[in-house]
C-alpha cells in the first residue's frame, strides 16, 4: 500500500468544520440579564442597610415601605397626574431647547463670524447653574407653566448646541469640497453632505439634552409648583415622607431611562437611514 496519491485521482474533499449556530436572541437576553444585575444588587443592599439598624425608618425606609407609598399614591389618584404633568413639561421644554440648540448650533458651526460673535457668550451662559435662573424666570414670566418649560428648555439647549456646533466645525473638509465640486451650495450642501456627516453627534446631543431636561425639571418645579414629580420630591422632604421622596427619585430615573430608550430607537433608525 502506498501513502502517495495518484496525480490523476480526484482530490480528497475536506469538509469544513460545522458552524456554530448564532442566536441573536440569546445575546439580547444576556445583555438584559446583565443590565438587571446591578439594580437587583442595589435593591438587596438597600434592604440589608435599611434593616441593619444603622438608620431609622424615617431616614431610610425599606423597599417594601416605598412600595406601600406607591400603592398609597395610586389609591389617591395622584401618581399618574404627577407623572403626566412632569413628562409634559420635559417634552415641551426639550422640544423648544433642542430646536433652538440645533438652529443656533448650526449657525455657529457653519459661520466663523457668527461663531466669533456668539461663541464666547453662550459658553459663559452654559456655566450658570440651573437654580440661578429660577428667581429671574419668576420675575420675568410669573408662576405659570411658562417659566418651568423655559428652564427645562435652557437645560436641553446647551448639550444640543455644543454637539451640533462642534460636529459641524469638524466635518471633513475634503467631503465638503467634493460636495461643492458636484454643485452643492448652501442648503443643499448642508442637507446632502454635512447633515449626514453630523447625524451621529447630533443624535447624541439630543439624548444628552433630554437627560439634562430631566435634571432641570426638579429646579423647574421649584417655581411655585403644586404638582409634578419635582414638587412631590420637595413636598415629601418638608413633610418627612422619606418613602415618597425615594419613590419620586426612582420614578424620575425610570422615566428618564424610558424616554432615553425611545430616543435611542429613533437614533438607530436614523443612523440606519444615513448609514
Amino acid at each position: 500500500m502506498t501513502l502517495t496519491q495518484d496525480i490523476d485521482s480526484p482530490p480528497i474533499a475536506v469538509s469544513a468544520p460545522p458552524r456554530r449556530s448564532t442566536r441573536p436572541g440569546r445575546g439580547v437576553l444576556m445583555r438584559g440579564l446583565l443590565g438587571l444585575l446591578v439594580p437587583v444588587l442595589l435593591l438587596l443592599g438597600w434592604q440589608l442597610l435599611a434593616t441593619s439598624g444603622l438608620f431609622s425608618a424615617s431616614q431610610l425606609p425599606t423597599p417594601g415601605a416605598v412600595l406601600g407609598a406607591l400603592r398609597e399614591l395610586l389609591d389617591r389618584g395622584e401618581l399618574w397626574h404627577n407623572i403626566a404633568i412632569s413628562t409634559q413639561r420635559v417634552l415641551l421644554g426639550v422640544a423648544v431647547g433642542a430646536g433652538s440648540g440645533l438652529l443656533l448650533g448650526g449657525l455657529v458651526g457653519l459661520s466663523r463670524p457668527v461663531r466669533s460673535a456668539l461663541g464666547p457668550t453662550i459658553a459663559a451662559l452654559r456655566a450658570v447653574p440651573s437654580l440661578a435662573w429660577v428667581p429671574l424666570l419668576l420675575l420675568w414670566l410669573g408662576i405659570g407653566e411658562t417659566p418651568k418649560i423655559t428652564l427645562v428648555a435652557i437645560g436641553a439647549f446647551f448639550p444640543v448646541y455644543t454637539t451640533v456646533s462642534a460636529a459641524l466645525d469638524h466635518v471633513d473638509r475634503h467631503l465638503v469640497e467634493v460636495g461643492r465640486a458636484y454643485g452643492r451650495r448652501g442648503i443643499p450642501l448642508f442637507l446632502q453632505v454635512q447633515l449626514p456627516a453630523i447625524a451621529p453627534a447630533t443624535l447624541s446631543g439630543l439624548r444628552l439634552g433630554l437627560a439634562q431636561g430631566w435634571l432641570f425639571l426638579v429646579a423647574a418645579e421649584l417655581i411655585a409648583s403644586s404638582i409634578g414629580l419635582g414638587f412631590l420630591l420637595i413636598n415629601s422632604q418638608s413633610t418627612g415622607r422619606t418613602d415618597i421622596l425615594i419613590l419620586a427619585i426612582i420614578l424620575l430615573a425610570v422615566l428618564g431611562k424610558l424616554t432615553d430608550g425611545l430616543l435611542g430607537l429613533l437614533e438607530k433608525a436614523v443612523l440606519h437611514r444615513f448609514g
